[in-house]
């Protein structure tokens, strides 16, 4: 299912310094655990990449009509052994 996706300037800042691409944001908003966030909001989370690669994405995004428009990208990588 294709998911129409708004992302504010914030948010491609935080996508840009954070090195997540707009397709993970879309996959994350697609196949995403989906769980309540402040202000009425929804954070999606999702595990992208693979072995040492992985990351988790988290999306914080409000619905705007058919959309989904995107506040904030966190992400979170594996420490160091």
């Amino acid at each position: 299912m294709k998911v129409n996706v708004r992302i504010i300037p914030h948010a491609r800042e935080r996508m840009i310094e954070r090195g997540v691409t707009e397709e993970e944001v879309i996959l994350t908003i697609e196949k995403g655990k989906r769980l309540p966030a402040r202000l009425g909001r929804v954070k999606f989370i999702y595990e992208v990449g693979s072995g040492s690669t992985w990351k988790r994405v988290e999306v914080i995004a409000e619905q705007e009509g058919d959309a989904w428009c995107v506040i904030t990208v966190i992400a979170k990588y594996p420490k160091a052994l």
